[in-house]
């Protein structure tokens, strides 16, 4: 990267207690930005006092304030702006990955290529897939196909003009956010492109099936917030993943239950209409080139998730319905190790 280009790019890293793990982030951006800042939600592990040893150019949320990741990014970029007005780029960056080398030259120069373009991300992999067959899920789910996509995820670098000009992030919601700001970018014929690039390098760190069904149920919530809050809008978002959990994940069950008192052959012949949707899933993966025993294992899990995701949803309908805002979903603790 030229000197005048990084004087343009900025990166934002966002985080809480993720102690060793945003010293590996904050190490692999050091020195290839112009600005470095580093947005913390209530740490209690030293992480404000490490980034600041960085170099990093720390922003503290204010805890009487419900933290979300939108919030903190939303954040992080008003500091960029007012400390580095020249910057045109922002890396965004969870506190928790660490940046591939090579990922900000390729990422730039698929943004400069194209005007159009607004977002450009890249590979995301786990660091230890082969911890948990959950963090092999997150390897999994991450591996999505090349070129001109829908979404992002929290990892990916942004032309900061089209960003400001829809307003940043919508800081009110505790997951989702990414899809829910490219949609609001398409809207303005802006475009998200995934490069064949490696990006970053995620350390999920999901080692218990509660870990795991607490971020279904968190999917589960960010599909029916970013359904009402667009529901009126062209292309329906959000409305398939919506109904397609309701279905799966709470009408057929309640099904299996109902007939099991009358009669265990037609209960049985509900349940097995899972497989059925399991067996799509597989083939559908595996026509993406994952093996057997991905697609097997992915497919399962997309099955199961539809429980947890239609509980997570029906809990932001009942919290709306009674007039709540629904809290922060945590399924990660702080990491085991204290920052030295």
């Amino acid at each position: 990267m030229t000197e005048g280009t990084s004087t343009l790019l900025g990166a934002v890293v966002i985080g809480r207690n993720e102690g060793q793990r945003l010293r590996r982030c904050l190490s692999s951006l050091a020195g290839k930005v112009a600005r470095l800042v580093y947005v913390d939600s209530g740490s209690t592990d030293g992480s404000v006092a490490l980034a600041g040893q960085m170099g990093a150019e720390v922003v503290e949320l204010d805890t009487h304030q419900p933290f979300t990741a939108a919030r903190a990014r939303n954040a992080g970029l008003a500091r960029l702006r007012t400390a580095t007005p020249e910057a045109a780029w922002v890396q965004f960056v969870d506190g928790d990955c660490e940046v591939a080398p090579g990922w900000l030259d390729q990422a730039v120069q698929a943004l400069a290529a194209d005007a159009t373009v607004a977002v450009v991300c890249g590979r995301r992999r786990e660091r230890h897939p082969e911890a948990s067959i959950y963090n092999r899920l997150c390897d999994i789910e991450w591996n999505t196909p090349i070129g001109f996509a829908s979404a992002c995820g929290g990892d990916a670098l942004m032309r900061i003009e089209p960003l400001l000009g829809v307003g940043g992030y919508n800081a009110s919601l505790i997951a989702g956010e990414e899809p829910e700001l490219c949609l609001r970018l398409r809207q303005r014929d802006h475009l998200i492109l995934r490069i064949d690039a490696e990006m970053t390098l995620h350390d999920a760190n999901i080692l218990r099936f509660g870990q795991w069904w607490k971020r279904t149920l968190r999917s589960g919530h960010a599909y029916a917030e970013g359904y009402v809050l667009h529901r009126r809008d062209p292309g329906r978002f959000c409305a398939k993943q919506v109904r397609s959990n309701i279905i799966w994940g709470a009408i057929l069950p309640l099904v299996v239950l109902g007939l099991l008192p009358f009669s265990v052959r037609l209960s049985a012949l509900a349940f097995a209409a899972h497989a059925v949707l399991a067996a799509r899933v597989f083939l559908s993966t595996r026509r993406r080139g994952f093996s057997r025993a991905d697609a097997g294992l992915f497919s399962a899990f997309v099955v199961l998730g539809k429980l947890p995701s239609a509980l997570g949803q029906l809990r932001y309908f009942w919290h709306r319905l009674r007039g709540r805002r629904s809290s922060l979903i945590e399924y990660k603790g702080a990491e085991s190790s204290t920052p030295r």
